[in-house]
Parts: C-alpha cells; structure tokens; sequence
C-alpha cells in the first residue's frame, strides 16, 4: 500500500510540475483562463463529488441543482486560477495594483500598539495573498500551516511560502503549537485557516451541523489576552482582489476559561459562515468538513 502511495505521489508530482512549466511559459493571463477551464474539466474526476454535494446540500438547506451547479463551477475556477499564481507569488509580493484592502486603519491600530494578534481567516480566493499583504505593512507574522500529503511536491511549496508569503512558517500540530507560542513571546502575530476539519478541535455547530473545529484561536487568546482579528478576501471579476479586514474581537475573560473557549469558537464559526456566504464559489468545497 504504501508503495503504491508513493507511485501515486509521484506521478501527480510530475504532472503538476509540468504544468508549473506550461504556466510559465504561457504567462499569468492565459494561464489563468487555461486552468480554470481545466479544473472544472478535471476536478470533479480527482475529488470526490459526492463529498461535495453533501457539503453544498448542508450550505444551501435545500436541493438546488442550479445553485450547486454554479457554486461548483466558481469554485473550481477560482482553485485553478489561485494553482496558476503560486508560480507569480513574487509579482504579488512586489506590486500593489492588483489589491485592495478594506480596514486597514485596523491594521495602522494593531501597528500602532505593537502587540502581537491572531489572525484567522478560511480557503477563500487566493488566501496566500493575505499573509503577503499584512507583512508589506510591516506586521511581524508567523503563519500556521498544513504540508501537502505529496511529499514530492511539498517541498517546493514550502519553498514558495517561506520565499513569497511568509519566512516563518509552522506546521499544523502539537509541535506547531508550540512554536506559536514561542512566537508570540518573541512579539509576533499568529495567521490560521479555521475552516478545515481537525481531529483535535470541539464539534461545534457549523451551517447548522456539528463540525470538528479548531479551539486554538481561542486558547491563544485567552492564555496571551491577544485579540482576534478575522479577515477576509475575495477575488473580483477582473482577477484583482479585495481583502476585508474586521473588527477584533477583544475583551476576553479567564473566567469559566472551558466555557468561554467554546463560546470564541463558536463565534469565529459564525464569522466564518458569514464569509462563505459572501461568495461561496470562492471558498473550497471539497475537505469533509462535517466528517
């Protein structure tokens, strides 16, 4: 089995990277258009789309096979265009046009009181463009990350977020947790994803259905007094970007500490939904949340 995994790893590794060399030669705008028609050709064949549909019939609380069908097309264009750009992280890094950002008096206040945040946000357009964003305006970050299965392809990834994104990167799980610590200590802010399914978190009502979620915002929170600051973005029609930065949550209480972690997760939920309701062709349909 696991060489069988290993063969699988390896050919996915050589096709993807093939199409790194296509993207490349090609440029970002026919690139962008060639793979989002391509992972809508694609997609449904290599993810499950029965995972799918369940994960829309929750969201949308009734069968709506036109609904779903157009969710599903956006999104898989959105996935293809976001696989183009990581191959043009470094134009995003080192240009501003292609950006908008809402809030960012939130951002100058955080800067201002030079104390670390946590920052949370989900899947949605291209999420990696919000950690390059937050550290142009010069806010020490360290970002919480999941490495890919394919261990033919990660490490080129890790590669492209320590270069472009964000030089300090901390992998999903205990270890990870500590190293968060140690950077919040150091004055750093914490970025995560809280929209993926953790075998560690608290099932807590999501669209309505119990979900595996994380706590660790709130725990981080709660030990540091830090404030939690979501954010959001979303792609536009002309493939620029808006990113929404929201009011913190702040004011936490050590008082019944079980109780009051729940009731912050519940709310970044919440939020989340908020966010996925937005633009729901932009956010990733395809991880079992409700497993």
């Amino acid at each position: 089995m696991f060489i069988l995994k290993i063969v699988k790893y390896f050919f996915q590794a050589i096709i993807i990277y093939l199409f790194f060399i296509i993207i490349k030669v090609i440029g970002l705008t026919l690139s962008r258009n060639l793979f989002s028609f391509l992972f809508n050709k694609i997609g449904p064949i290599v993810k499950s789309e029965q995972t799918i549909n369940n994960n829309l019939e929750k969201f949308l609380g009734f069968y709506n096979d036109n609904e779903k069908k157009d969710i599903k097309f956006k999104m898989w264009a959105n996935y293809g265009k976001t696989f183009v750009e990581y191959l043009y992280l470094k134009k995003f890094k080192d240009t501003n046009h292609h950006i908008e950002i809402k809030g960012e008096q939130i951002l100058n206040e955080i800067i201002k009181k030079n104390k670390p945040v946590i920052f949370v946000s989900g899947h949605f357009a291209n999420f990696e463009l919000m950690s390059i964003e937050l550290i142009k305006r010069n806010i020490n970050l360290a970002t919480i990350y999941r490495p890919l299965n394919n261990f033919f392809l990660n490490p080129f990834m890790e590669y492209l977020r320590k270069k472009y994104v964000c030089q300090n990167q901390i992998k999903k799980g205990l270890a990870g947790v500590k190293d968060s610590i140690n950077y919040i200590k150091n004055n750093f802010s914490i970025a995560l994803m809280i929209d993926q399914r953790v075998s560690e978190g608290n099932k807590l009502p999501f669209f309505d259905h119990l979900a595996l979620t994380t706590t660790l915002p709130a725990q981080m929170a709660l030990k540091f007094k830090l404030d939690i600051v979501p954010i959001y973005i979303a792609r536009k029609t002309n493939d620029n970007f808006e990113i929404e930065i929201y009011d913190p949550i702040k004011n936490f209480s050590n008082d019944d500490y079980e109780s009051n972690k729940l009731n912050i997760s519940i709310k970044l939920n919440k939020i989340l939904e908020e966010m996925i309701s937005r633009n729901p062709g932009q956010w990733i349909w395809t991880h079992n949340r409700w497993k």
